[in-house]
């Protein structure tokens, strides 16, 4: 069984920072990418950020040249958001695309979410 666990979400002003981390667990035989989604009220997921196992990374247009997506281990990923705005405010999932064992083909696997507010 795999595990996401997110965590740093929470409310601050505009302009302010924010920093996410997830970290996955359990029975996993490699990941392939994690990265960081978020939906807010009436509309669909979309994707923020994402990072692969060789370090490439890939934004949303909104968050680019504010956001940050970094890995510090195989099963650890962090986001550092900067200069939020209210239009950030969303639940932000965890995702990772991995294989639980070695003959079991990629799939995605989420955590449960994490609020993050941006209003003064």
């Amino acid at each position: 069984q795999v595990q996401l666990v997110e965590s740093g979400g929470g409310l601050v002003q505009p302009g302010g920072s924010l920093r996410l981390s997830c970290a996955a667990s359990g029975r996993i035989f490699s990941i392939n990418a994690m990265g960081w989604y978020r939906q807010a009220p009436g509309k669909q997921r979309e994707l923020v950020a994402r990072i692969t196992s060789r370090g490439r990374t890939q934004y949303a247009d909104s968050v680019k040249g504010r956001f940050t997506i970094s890995r510090d281990n195989a099963k650890k990923v962090d986001l550092q958001m900067n200069s939020l705005r209210p239009e950030d405010t969303a639940v932000y999932y965890c995702n990772a695309l991995l294989r639980s064992e070695f003959r079991s083909p990629e799939a995605d696997y989420w955590g449960q979410g994490t609020q993050v507010t941006v209003s003064s």
